[in-house]
């Protein structure tokens, strides 16, 4: 098993709780989201600057452009590429997802997000900020045992 990611959705797994735009989309990120905190699953993962698998199911992904129009998509192309940068990844690699999830616990604290995430419209609800929390506890508790 395989995937492809865009930046920002490596951050959104892990507050994932169930909101979306469309039921289709809620039902796929739900599964990405599974798949990425089952600690017991590590798989290759391609972090890109633009449409993943999530995007298939929500109901903005235009031909080529998130919302079909170039403000919207330049937004999410942002948030991805400040994702990357703020991982030290490269748009294009391929990553296994216990480094990724790793990483994300050791660069990333709660706050940077206010940066990372600026104008994404689900950054005013924390559940991003609190997933992100809970994935430092839970690496922290675990590098202790």
């Amino acid at each position: 098993m395989s995937k492809i990611m865009r930046g920002h959705h490596l951050l959104c797994v892990h507050g994932f709780k169930g909101m979306g735009y469309s039921p289709s989309f809620i039902e796929k990120m739900t599964e990405i989201a599974g798949d990425i905190r089952d600690s017991e699953k590590d798989f290759d993962i391609q972090v890109v600057a633009g449409f993943d698998e999530a995007c298939s199911a929500c109901p903005h992904k235009g031909e080529t452009l998130c919302s079909g129009n170039v403000k919207s998509n330049n937004k999410v192309i942002g948030l991805d590429r400040r994702t990357i940068e703020h991982l030290g990844l490269k748009v294009g690699g391929v990553y296994k997802k216990s480094y990724l999830v790793n990483l994300t616990a050791e660069k990333v604290e709660p706050d940077d997000l206010d940066h990372i995430c600026a104008g994404c419209s689900w950054l005013e609800y924390g559940v991003c900020k609190e997933g992100v929390a809970l994935l430092k506890a839970a690496e922290k508790k675990q590098r202790k045992n």
